[in-house]
């Protein structure tokens, strides 16, 4: 394993990448709705709220304020004032899912596993898009892989993507045996761009153990997927934009251009406001956070992913107190046996599955 410092610098990097994750989730999730909730929109409402530069949770809307599509329901729970614990959202359950797994089975865990474990620990309604299609077909007897193909018309959507942290908390320093769990994993329920999604994720939060930069993280994920397939090309085209200096705005509108028809849950567009705030985020915790969740689409989804990359690199003691203290140490979870767990007592769970074999 690539060196990532002492056991206590290692144990502040993985804990930075699980209160990175959900504060990024929390920050997103209000707005998580992206034929609605647009890049336009979104500023537009942080404009009014007087919340530009974004440097906090999402503020909540003025009263009698009728301008404007709705809040997601749950913004009651995950604004700024309101948050007590994080709330409930899939991109943690499977965060919390995957640690469960690779403590039961190992690293030489089979998608099989994965799918078994789904049936046993997640709830059906929890599971939305390529997951629910994917659960359907093992509760219907059907097998990896067919359990992604069959009457699953979202094998290419961020699912798998949002699956794949811990893979990456758990390699650190070796992106490319973290792409090669998440991969396993993935094939349960995506194909195709849906899983090089999965391998690119989870080898960025890996390669965030050593890189010094947030751009170096990004090129070495870029080494562990096809280089002709859409994704890598839609990842390369952001790095050429913000070497050429473009600024945050325009590279999002020509990406958008350039990513059109396929969807707000799509991997590849997200992965383009992804790897931008990242890349314009340059290293700061807030700044990555807060212009991923601007850059619209799934806001939830890659508010967690540059969240966990993010609190990788910097370490949980360097992330702002403005979102670690609201979370309260706790975790609201639909995984059974897990709900109110300490957020801190996952990543020392996550540590120690470092030492594993395999």
């Amino acid at each position: 394993m690539t060196s990532v410092g002492t056991e206590s610098e290692l144990a502040d990097r993985i804990l930075g990448g699980w209160l990175g994750r959900i504060a990024g989730n929390m920050l997103g999730k209000p707005v998580e709705q992206g034929e609605v909730w647009t890049r336009d929109r979104i500023d537009r409402y942080l404009r009014k709220a007087a919340a530009l530069p974004l440097t906090d949770y999402l503020p909540e809307p003025p009263a009698g304020d009728e301008d404007g599509p709705d809040l997601r329901p749950e913004w009651r729970s995950c604004v700024r004032g309101r948050i007590h614990g994080s709330c409930r959202d899939d991109d943690i359950d499977y965060a919390i899912l995957g640690l469960h797994l690779l403590e039961t089975h190992g690293f030489a865990f089979s998608t099989e596993q994965v799918g078994d474990l789904w049936l046993l620990r997640l709830p059906y309604l929890q599971t939305f898009t390529a997951e629910r299609a994917a659960y359907r077909n093992l509760a219907n007897g059907l097998k990896p892989p067919l359990t992604a193909t069959y009457d699953n018309p979202y094998q290419e959507w961020i699912g798998a993507l949002i699956r794949a942290d811990v893979y990456g908390w758990t390699s650190p320093g070796v992106p490319r045996r973290a792409a090669s769990l998440a991969r396993r994993d993935a094939v349960l329920s995506h194909t195709g761009n849906g899983v090089y999604g999965a391998q690119w994720a989870a080898a960025l939060i890996a390669a965030a153990f050593t890189a010094p930069t947030p751009r170096a993280a990004v090129d070495t994920a870029l080494t562990v997927i096809p280089a002709s397939s859409r994704l890598a090309r839609t990842v390369r085209r952001v790095v050429s934009l913000y070497e050429a200096c473009m600024s945050w705005e325009d590279t999002l509108t020509t990406l958008t251009d350039e990513t059109a028809g396929l969807g707000w849950i799509h991997t590849v567009p997200n992965a383009a406001v992804l790897t931008a705030g990242l890349l314009y985020g340059e290293g700061d915790f807030t700044r990555t956070i807060a212009l991923t969740v601007r850059g619209g689409l799934d806001t939830d989804s890659n508010g967690a992913t540059a969240g966990s990359v993010a609190g990788v690199l910097t370490g949980a003691d360097a992330i702002p107190s403005q979102w670690k203290d609201p979370l309260e140490d706790t975790v609201r979870s639909a995984v059974f046996g897990f709900d109110g767990a300490r957020i801190t007592e996952l990543a020392d769970r996550t540590l120690r599955l470092v030492t594993l074999p395999g």
